[in-house]
């Protein structure tokens, strides 16, 4: 594929700021508005119109009366846990909100939501020098533990902690070194910001679509495209293209062969797979191609596993492509990604906008 362009940043302070505030935030899957807020109002400058429906997704439109519909699509939802039980003695156990990683949990601060705000506390374990080697446990969901420094399970219940309570890990957004950025859920936040940038371009660069661009920040990925299966039905588009993340490959521990040969710093990773129109896909890559844009190939069997499979196979079928960012460390609080492919994302994905119109054929036969 073609090396990258050297180029000036396409990221200016505000957008830096943006970035910050939005990845700092937690927008646990099912209480996605405070992230939703956040993004609204980054994005507000640069769209004529939007709407937020019943379960909290956020769109924003440019050309609202265009009769051909074309989705630029992330999730706004991250991992999380809920408060399961509250025992006697003052510590709480919990169950996974989406695909929270149970090894990870112990010895990390957290963050419940209550009506009365935020509580503190910290996942507990034994001290190494308790555990014995012969029945040592490892963490898992049964046995992990949220301590908030109650004597009982009243003084939980009077900080405002209920069953049902959600929370989040607490590490935000770090620069790392060598362009590397660090945070939890840059699984997709990141995604909201590459179309929010997206926008953001298209309106400073004064270029007019000849279609309605819905910029779509989904909630409830994480259990089951939720959020992305609504919104496709409501905005019923004649194409989508969805923006997620993917493995990188090139850490210890990890398989090229069955998870592909994917680096940080080489760019946007397309997919085939079923869900994923070929002859848009074709389009991306020549867009690329032609713009000097380095992109990474993928396979998926069956389903991507990310919301372009809701889009792809709603309202009869719509053309529906994956854009996505090479991350390492998924599902953890270190999640990490590179600038350099972010703003390769968010180039290509500007890109390939300009080349679409309501002329595109996209039948096989």
């Amino acid at each position: 594929m073609a090396k990258a362009k050297k180029e000036k940043s396409l990221l200016n302070d505000h957008s830096m700021a943006f970035i910050r505030e939005y990845l700092n935030n937690s927008s646990p899957t099912g209480f996605e508005s405070s992230g939703q807020k956040i993004w609204l109002d980054y994005i507000r400058p640069y769209i004529d119109t939007h709407y937020v429906d019943n379960y909290g997704t956020a769109v924003g439109i440019i050309n609202p009366e265009a009769e051909y519909k074309v989705v630029i699509e992330a999730h706004a939802d991250e991992i999380s846990w809920f408060v399961k039980y509250i025992s006697a003695d003052g510590f709480i156990n919990v169950c996974r909100n989406g695909g929270s990683d149970h090894q990870i949990a112990p010895s990390k601060r957290v963050n419940i939501y209550t009506k009365k705000g935020i509580v503190r506390g910290i996942f507990g374990w034994p001290a190494i020098h308790v555990r014995k080697a012969q029945n040592e446990k490892r963490p898992d969901v049964e046995n992990i533990w949220i301590d908030v420094g109650a004597k009982n399970r009243k003084q939980v219940e009077e900080l405002g902690v209920h069953v049902g309570c959600v929370c989040t890990f607490t590490e935000g957004f770090e620069t790392l070194n060598y362009g590397y950025w660090i945070g939890r859920a840059m699984d997709n936040r990141m995604g909201g910001v590459i179309i929010a940038e997206v926008a953001r371009l298209l309106k400073e660069n004064k270029k007019k679509l000849p279609f309605g661009l819905y910029i779509v920040n989904a909630v409830q990925e994480e259990v089951g495209l939720n959020g992305a299966t609504m919104i496709a039905q409501h905005i019923r588009p004649n194409v989508a293209i969805c923006t997620d993340v993917t493995h990188d490959t090139t850490t210890p521990m990890m398989s090229k062969s069955a998870d592909g040969d994917i680096h940080c710093t080489d760019g946007p990773v397309l997919s085939y797979a079923p869900a994923v129109h070929n002859i848009l896909l074709e389009k991306i890559i020549d867009t690329a191609r032609k713009n000097e844009i380095p992109v990474q190939l993928q396979a998926a069997a069956r389903s991507t596993g990310t919301d372009t499979d809701a889009f792809a196979y709603s309202n009869g079928g719509v053309p529906s492509a994956l854009i996505s960012l090479p991350l390492r460390y998924m599902h953890t609080t270190v999640e990490t990604v590179h600038q350099s492919d972010v703003e390769s994302c968010i180039r290509l994905m500007y890109e390939v906008l300009l080349r679409l119109s309501p002329k595109d054929n996209y039948k096989y036969l």
